[in-house]
């Protein structure tokens, strides 16, 4: 998918249909002159409706889409006759969609689950219509309730990719290579910084039929969640991951420096993604003999599993996908 089509951010006025008046009505047929109130109620006004639909990657369908306006609710008639309800706007959103106030910046809600539908912006109730105001004391009400006015709010809509494992890594650290030979996927490669400008999904196929999803988040820098680079624009997909497998090429300087630089972005972003499971792999291996290799896993973190791969020339890949399936049930079991 071109960076020009991964739309992950849309802003629009959305206003909720009003709704309709209820009816001021009273019984006249033959053979009975004062048959009472029966005006009926208004209409609903239309609700804008925002629903999961697994087929969709991206907000692009929304991008020029600035104003959704549902329909209003129809007024009451007489004989007790209910006026419409006004139709709803239902907007169909990749999973992972959240919706906030615009204004407030206030979480309204998000979309995980396909055919899911929550009420963006609901409609106004329909007024009551007279036949509802008779009492004993007034058995000839001559007034109704009006509908409520729709609501008219500025919402934004951001996605969040939704995947099993995330890469995580400084540009050009093989991510986009690693993501081509595990799955189907087809991101831009090059041999230079930010090659990847959007998320890329890819489906890795694992034994007996399985599978799991895999992220190429797009490099991020030192001063990322302060803005820099691409700044915090791709961060929030991280925060979907179940696991984050941080990849540092093996020309790197200092491995364990830049995974903690790494580390500490994340952390400045949002502490909460340093509880998610970890994994380190150390990317073009096929540069080092096994002496090397030795020394360098002396150098690395205890604490964190880590892996030593090579997307061209395949090594441990197989072993890169075992660690991942496991590393996945166990996440899911504890769970």
């Amino acid at each position: 998918m071109s960076s020009a089509n991964f739309i992950d951010y849309v802003k629009f006025c959305s206003r909720s249909g009003a709704g309709g008046h209820g009816s001021v009505h009273f019984r006249r047929e033959k053979h009975v002159p004062k048959g009472g109130p029966d005006g009926g109620n208004g209409g609903r006004g239309g609700h804008v409706i925002l629903k999961g639909n697994t087929q969709l990657w991206t907000l692009l369908h929304l991008k020029y889409k600035k104003h959704v306006v549902a329909d209003n609710g129809k007024p009451g008639e007489g004989g007790r006759r209910s006026g419409a309800q006004g139709e709803d706007i239902i907007l169909e959103v990749p999973l992972g969609t959240v919706a906030k106030d615009s204004e407030s910046g206030k979480t309204l809600f998000e979309i995980t689950t396909e055919g899911e539908e929550k009420i963006l912006t609901p409609g106004g109730r329909g007024g009551l219509g007279n036949e509802n105001f008779k009492t004993a004391t007034n058995q000839t009400p001559r007034y109704a309730q009006p509908g409520e006015e729709g609501k008219e709010e500025w919402i934004t809509l951001e996605l969040k990719v939704l995947a099993d494992v995330g890469l995580v890594g400084f540009p050009n650290a093989g991510k986009s290579t690693l993501l081509s030979v595990l799955s189907a996927a087809k991101p831009e490669i090059a041999d230079y910084p930010f090659t990847t400008l959007t998320p890329n999904l890819g489906v890795v196929p694992y034994r007996d039929f399985k599978s799991f999803v895999i992220a190429d988040i797009p490099g991020i820098i030192e001063g990322a969640a302060d803005g820099k680079g691409l700044g915090i624009r791709f961060l929030r997909h991280i925060e979907r991951n179940s696991i984050l497998l941080f990849m540092v090429p093996a020309d790197s300087d200092d491995i364990k420096k830049e995974y903690e630089i790494l580390l500490q972005e994340l952390r400045k972003y949002n502490p909460e993604l340093l509880d998610k499971q970890r994994f380190l792999a150390i990317s073009k291996c096929d540069m080092l003999d096994d002496e090397l290799m030795q020394e360098m896993k002396e150098e690395l973190p205890s604490e964190l599993p880590h892996i030593f791969i090579s997307s061209v020339a395949q090594i441990a890949i197989d072993q890169l996908k075992d660690e991942l399936w496991k590393t996945l049930n166990t996440e899911k079991m504890s769970k």
